[in-house]
């Protein structure tokens, strides 16, 4: 299989995704952990192990990033179609509409869980929304904010669990905890609840389509220039295994 970075990716598209987490749903099994691959995340997974090994076995991989898509194209890999998290979230919330699934959102500044899974009740009144504040600080999560969202989890019993704690946290949370998230599907986030919720506009469709969402939210949020530094750095690694692919063939 082809990989980027050490990360394997597939070549899925949109219908493909979709239909094997529907598929799952229907019978679920064990821990489904859906991962974005993006350039930031790809960063972080080479100097954080635990971080990589989470994301190469994730359940199920999408490409949420132009950058990837880019990168996939230099290196003569396969990927697929590019579809972000946020967008997947939402045509996971409409599914669970049709399918009267319950869904827990945990995370996000401050109530932003709550009143996003009121409007979604009020929006999809066929499916349940629940939602949590949950941590306050997912960097030292405190043990009883832990016990009370295992405690409800098993309460609920959720087809869907979106959990919005920004990367790698969320997803390394939801990795060490995986025995409290069994027969569901989870998802980290971001801050998808913020685009979802109106807080903060997306981009247009246009220029969401052409690929260039990450530079419209850094105009709008200028604090995140730290972050897409990472993508200098992401730009270099996949030269350096575009020289090394090249040498392993001509050696």
């Amino acid at each position: 299989m082809k990989k980027i970075l050490g990360i394997t990716v597939l070549p899925q598209t949109k219908k493909n995704i979709l239909e094997k987490i529907i598929k799952y749903t229907e019978k679920p099994d064990g821990f489904y952990h859906i991962v974005s691959i993006n350039p930031e995340n790809l960063v972080i997974a080479q100097s954080n192990a635990i971080f990589k090994k989470v994301v190469e076995t994730a359940q199920m991989k999408i490409i949420d990033g132009v950058g990837i898509v880019l990168a996939a194209r230099l290196l003569n890999i396969e990927i697929g179609e590019r579809l972000t998290g946020v967008d997947l979230m939402s045509e996971l919330i409409r599914q669970a509409n049709r399918s009267c699934f319950r869904v827990l959102l945990i995370g996000g500044d401050g109530n932003l869980a709550v009143t996003l899974a009121d409007c979604y009740q009020r929006k999809f009144p066929e499916a349940k929304f629940l939602g949590l504040s949950g941590i306050k600080n997912i960097r030292q999560p405190k043990k009883e904010e832990e016990a009370e969202i295992f405690s409800i989890v098993l309460d609920y019993k959720p087809h869907l669990i979106f959990v919005a704690f920004g990367s790698p946290y969320q997803e390394l949370w939801l990795w060490e905890h995986q025995d409290h998230f069994q027969n569901c599907v989870v998802m980290g986030v971001g801050g998808a609840f913020d685009y979802l919720s109106g807080r903060i506009s997306r981009a247009p469709e246009l220029v969401r389509s052409f690929g260039f969402e990450w530079t419209y939210r850094l105009v709008r949020q200028p604090w995140r220039l730290r972050r897409q530094l990472r993508l200098i750095v992401f730009l270099w690694l996949i030269i350096k295994q575009k020289i090394t692919d090249f040498w392993k063939k001509v050696s």
